[in-house]
């Protein structure tokens, strides 16, 4: 069967073919109910747009893709510049060690990376940008719509990372996310003799950090601890400036309440609980002797700051060095059984919980 053409899809939506390259080119040009219209269409052909079939059937781009949430992308002014920028370095800290370990695992084959950020103009707009470019990518989990997933991998090898496994027919990765957090609890229990913890979780939407919110539960379960339906906060984007805010936020609650502060605070992240050191040097709160707190990623940032921050790391680099290796084995067997790979993390033991 041919694969469907920018005609068939312009057939489809009864529009013209014009209006079918705007809606990928320049969305916002188009009016929302057309191009709602001619995505509808594209998703039921599985066309794939930017790029011509030879190419995308011959795999000789040369290029493979990853695909990355910009969190950085500002839709609102959110205070000053200079504070801005700093935040969004310090988001960027996990996608980066991704890239390092594509980039060169991808020279190493032979391969270029093209790195695609989701910009505005929505998910379609970035798998526009991607499919047809490459000859294979890696998404981040919730980059992209799951069913827009499932039209481009028709044409194209995908591997998921992060996250559970969405698509079964798709190879995927992800890291022993809800393990890492559970040891790491265990650890402030057992080894630290703490009881009063709180947890500080990412949106609901986010797979790892739910994970981890888990292995947290269970570790408070083991331990005869109470048990929270939910983290004592959410931030809405697992930055900086959140665990400023959120830890904030835990230390006004207990003096609001008359109640003792919790004796360590567990982060979803390493971005948040460096920006808790912040906050907590700034109330003359003394890291680890009045509240430990720990993150979760082992980002080299992790390492710098003081007190260390006690973390549970996980293999970044390694994450995009086997997306390499499973989109070229991909690449080489297309009828082979999809893969999913569960790679392992460690806790790494610093000043900020009391050791080292």
């Amino acid at each position: 069967m041919s694969a469907p053409t920018v005609y068939d899809v312009a057939e489809r939506s009864g529009v013209s073919i014009a209006t079918v390259s705007r809606v990928y080119r320049n969305p916002d040009s188009v009016r929302a109910e057309t191009r709602d219209r001619v995505l509808d269409a594209a998703r039921a052909l599985g066309y794939v747009p930017s790029g011509n079939a030879r190419g995308l059937a011959s795999r000789t781009t040369g290029v493979l893709g990853l695909c990355f949430p910009d969190y950085a992308d500002p839709d609102a002014e959110t205070g000053a510049e200079a504070e801005a920028e700093a935040d969004d370095s310090a988001v960027m800290l996990y996608s980066d060690q991704i890239i390092r370990g594509m980039e060169r695992a991808a020279r190493r084959h032979g391969y270029a990376l093209l790195i695609a950020a989701s910009l505005v103009g929505g998910p379609e707009s970035l798998v526009a940008k991607v499919a047809g470019r490459v000859d294979g990518f890696a998404v981040l989990a919730r980059t992209v719509p799951t069913e827009d997933l499932e039209v481009i991998s028709r044409r194209l090898p995908i591997v998921m990372l992060a996250g559970p496994r969405e698509i079964d027919h798709l190879d995927h990765i992800e890291v022993a996310n809800s393990d890492g957090e559970r040891e790491l609890a265990r650890h402030l229990i057992r080894d630290h003799g703490l009881r009063r913890l709180a947890f500080v979780g990412g949106e609901r939407e986010s797979p790892d950090a739910q994970a981890r919110f888990r292995g947290y539960q269970e570790a408070c379960r083991e331990a005869g601890l109470p048990v929270a339906d939910e983290p004592d906060l959410r931030a809405g984007m697992m930055t900086q400036a959140e665990g400023e805010r959120t830890a904030d936020a835990l230390l006004d609650r207990a003096a609001g309440r008359g109640s003792e502060r919790p004796q360590a605070i567990l982060f979803a992240n390493d971005q948040m609980a460096i920006g808790a050191l912040h906050a907590l040097e700034r109330r003359g709160v003394r890291v680890p002797d009045d509240i430990a707190v720990t993150g979760f990623d082992g980002i080299p940032l992790s390492r710098i700051v003081r007190p260390s921050l006690t973390t549970v790391r996980q293999p970044m680099r390694r994450l995009g060095e086997e997306a390499v290796e499973l989109l070229i084995h991909r690449l080489a067997d297309p009828t082979r059984a999809p893969v999913s790979l569960m790679l392992p993390v460690s806790v790494t033991r610093r000043s900020s919980c009391g050791c080292g």
